[in-house]
């Protein structure tokens, strides 16, 4: 069963996009040797750490591959309201509901920070969201696993939040302006996540000897679509390199996914629960613990469409969509009246 709010995504303002077609001289009919001299600038302020803002000359690719990102992440943060919102219903205590609540409010709220950041790139809110609906768009595969209790809850925001933090921190030192600033704030709430899910795990941890198997269970479910959050190897990635060379990106895959098990495995470890890999083990030389190799098939599956809920995930947001019609018109007509009557008023 989904709880799905209708979706008023629609109807927000272009905040940012106001300007982007004056992005300067430099950026119209250039030749060749002058696109590679703004190129060498380009690369030069990033690799002087400077931020990169809406109206400065950028290569195109570099402009796209944010427009794939943002956007990837602002999905991603819309449909991971799903697997936990289908939980506010259930929750075990008022105080669990209403912290799950917040949880899930939050997570709406950094999806219209990122397209917000997005549409500074020229692209419209509109735009991504029909990409999303029509199914051309990828969102994290992680939100395409179902939660089966009440465990799932703790599991997502101990592993899968805890895996975001990860990710996201460094791009709060991204070498875009305003992905940079909108990751601040997003960061923080998603700290305030993982430890609402670590709280979790812990209560059951420390519970009933059924209370004790849910978590393991969950945790068992829950650890290998969280370690292959951080995507594919760095040989197999296709975007880490020049991500990296554009500071969109500061450690690799593979980078990442060694922090978040190095800090995760010993977390798992107090909880009193076991993670499911008998690969898994602490390597004195590198100081690092050891896992075992990862079925990436699995993981190609769900990014084709055939993960366990995948057709469930987009059927919802498509319907979300579709009830919140009303709303979007309402806000467009509320809008042209009141243009009309500014007009009237002059």
């Amino acid at each position: 069963m989904s709880h799905c709010a209708p979706d008023f995504l629609g109807c927000g303002v272009l905040m940012y996009t106001q300007g982007l077609d004056s992005l300067g001289k430099e950026c119209l009919h250039t030749s060749a040797g002058a696109t590679a001299a703004l190129e060498e600038r380009f690369q030069s302020r990033v690799d002087a750490d400077d931020k990169i803002e809406p109206k400065d000359w950028m290569p195109d690719a570099y402009r796209q591959t944010l427009i794939r990102q943002i956007s990837q992440h602002a999905h991603s943060e819309i449909v991971g309201m799903l697997p936990e919102g289908n939980w506010i219903t259930r929750a075990p205590t008022l105080r669990r509901k209403a912290v799950l609540i917040a949880k899930v409010q939050d997570e709406g709220g950094h999806g219209m920070y990122l397209y917000s950041a997005a549409e500074t790139l020229g692209i419209e809110r509109e735009q991504m969201l029909e990409q999303l609906l029509a199914g051309t768009a990828k969102y994290s595969s992680i939100f395409n696993y179902p939660t089966l209790t009440w465990a799932d809850v703790g599991a997502i925001g101990w592993l899968v939040d805890g895996a975001a933090i990860m990710n996201q921190i460094p791009i709060c030192r991204c070498s875009y302006g305003p992905y940079a600033r909108a990751m601040v704030r997003i960061c923080k709430e998603e700290s305030f996540h993982q430890r609402q899910g670590f709280e979790i795990m812990l209560a059951l941890a420390r519970g009933t000897a059924e209370q004790q198997a849910m978590a393991q269970d969950a945790l068992n479910r829950w650890w290998w679509p969280s370690i292959m959050m951080f995507g594919p190897s760095d040989g197999e990635s296709k975007h880490t390199a020049q991500s990296m060379r554009w500071k969109i990106k500061r450690f690799t895959n593979d980078e990442l996914r060694q922090k978040f098990i190095d800090i995760t495995a010993p977390q798992a470890k107090f909880l009193g629960l076991g993670i499911p890999d008998p690969a898994l083990a602490w390597n004195e030389s590198t100081q690092h613990f050891d896992s075992g190799p990862i079925d990436w098939s699995e993981f190609q599956s769900v990014l084709k469409g055939n993960g366990p809920c995948n057709r469930e995930r987009l059927e919802a947001r498509r319907s979300a969509h579709e009830d919140g019609r009303w709303v979007r018109e309402a806000a467009a007509a509320y809008a042209e009246k009141q243009k009309a009557r500014a007009q009237q008023a002059a």
